[in-house]
C-alpha cells in the first residue's frame, strides 16, 4: 500500500493522477506562466529511485519561458501504483509502453526528457513510436550499462532487498554514508524525511526491474540515431554513472545538442536547475511545437 503522504507542488503547479490507456500515472503539471505566449509542452521523466519532485526547481522558470512541464512517477515510483512482487510489468517494453501512453494523454506533440533511467526508458519508447515527440533530451543518461562502480551499489542493492525490508534497507543504507546517485536512493528534492517516505513508497519489484536493467542495457545509439528527431545530450560537469566523456561521444553518434552544465554533477535539474532550464528552453526553441 502507498504511504499516505502529500508532495508539495511547486507554486502554480497542480498534482494529480493523469489517466492514461494503461492505468493512472502521479504527475505534477505545470502551466505556462500568466502572460507568457505558450510554447511548448514537456514531458519529464525521473532516474531510478527518483520521482517527479526531482524536476520541481525547473518548472518555474521552464514556465516563464512559454511551456507547460508535466513530471511523471513512472509504474512502481513514488505515487504511482503498480505490483510490489511481480516483475514483468517493469520491463522496460512495458514502461516505454507507459510513456506512449502518458504523451497520448497529454493529447498533443512533447518534448521528451529522460532523466538517467529515465532517459533509457524514453529512449525505448522513442524507438518504438517516435511521432508523439517534438524532441529528446537525455539528461545524465549515457548509451549502455552504467559504470562498473555504480553497478557494484546496484548489486548491493538487490541483494539487500532480496532479504530486507524497504525500511531496513534504507537504514542500511544511510548508515553506509550519504545516498549515491544511482546505486541508493536518489538525492531529490526535500528533507531526508521525505526522501525517506518516497523511498518507501516504491514498489521493490520496480527497483529490481529496472535495477537489473541499469546493468545489462545495451548500447542502441545507432538505433537512436537513425530516428528523425531532434536529439539533446545534458548533463554536469562531472558524472560517477557515465562519465561525461561517454556521454559526449554518445552526443556526436547522435549528432545531438550538447549542454555541460557547470557545478552540476548526476542531476543537473537539482544542483544547477536554473543554467539547465535555460539550456531546455533554448534547445527547444529551436523546434516550435507542431
Amino acid at each position: 500500500m502507498t504511504t499516505p503522504i502529500s508532495f508539495t507542488p511547486p507554486p502554480g503547479a497542480r498534482a494529480y493522477s493523469l489517466r492514461t490507456a494503461r492505468g493512472e500515472f502521479a504527475v505534477v503539471d505545470s502551466p505556462v506562466a500568466a502572460g507568457v505566449e505558450p510554447r511548448g509542452v514537456a514531458l519529464l521523466l525521473p532516474g531510478f529511485t527518483g520521482s517527479k519532485e526531482d524536476f520541481h526547481l525547473l518548472h518555474q522558470p521552464l514556465a516563464v519561458r512559454g511551456y507547460r512541464t508535466v513530471a511523471v512517477d513512472g509504474r512502481g515510483q513514488n505515487e504511482s501504483d503498480g505490483p510490489a512482487d511481480d516483475e514483468s510489468p517493469y520491463a522496460q517494453d512495458e514502461l516505454a509502453r507507459d510513456v506512449l501512453a502518458q504523451a497520448a494523454a497529454l493529447d498533443t506533440p512533447v518534448h521528451l526528457v529522460g532523466h538517467s533511467l529515465g532517459g533509457q526508458i524514453a529512449r525505448a519508447a522513442v524507438l518504438l513510436d517516435h511521432a508523439p515527440f517534438v524532441s529528446f533530451t537525455l539528461v545524465a543518461s549515457g548509451p549502455a550499462q552504467i559504470s562498473v562502480s555504480q553497478q557494484q551499489r546496484v548489486k548491493l542493492l538487490h541483494d539487500a532487498l532480496a532479504v530486507m525490508t524497504m525500511p531496513e534497507v534504507w537504514e542500511a543504507i544511510l548508515a553506509m554514508g550519504p545516498p549515491e546517485e544511482v546505486g541508493g536512493p536518489a538525492r531529490g528534492f526535500g528533507e531526508l524525511p521525505m526522501l525517506r517516505l518516497r523511498w518507501l513508497n516504491h514498489k521493490p519489484a520496480q527497483l529490481l526491474a529496472t535495477g537489473r536493467q541499469l546493468l545489462v542495457e545495451p548500447d542502441r545509439v545507432d538505433e537512436l540515431a537513425a530516428v528523425s528527431l531532434p536529439f539533446h545530450v545534458l548533463s554536469g560537469a562531472r558524472d560517477d554513472t557515465w562519465p561525461v566523456t561517454v556521454l559526449d561521444d554518445m552526443a556526436v553518434r547522435l549528432g545531438a545538442h550538447r549542454t555541460v552544465v557547470p557545478g552540476a554533477e548526476h542531476s543537473p535539474n537539482l544542483d544547477q536547475p536554473l543554467p539547465t532550464a535555460h539550456a531546455l528552453a533554448d534547445f527547444w526553441d529551436k523546434y516550435p511545437q507542431a
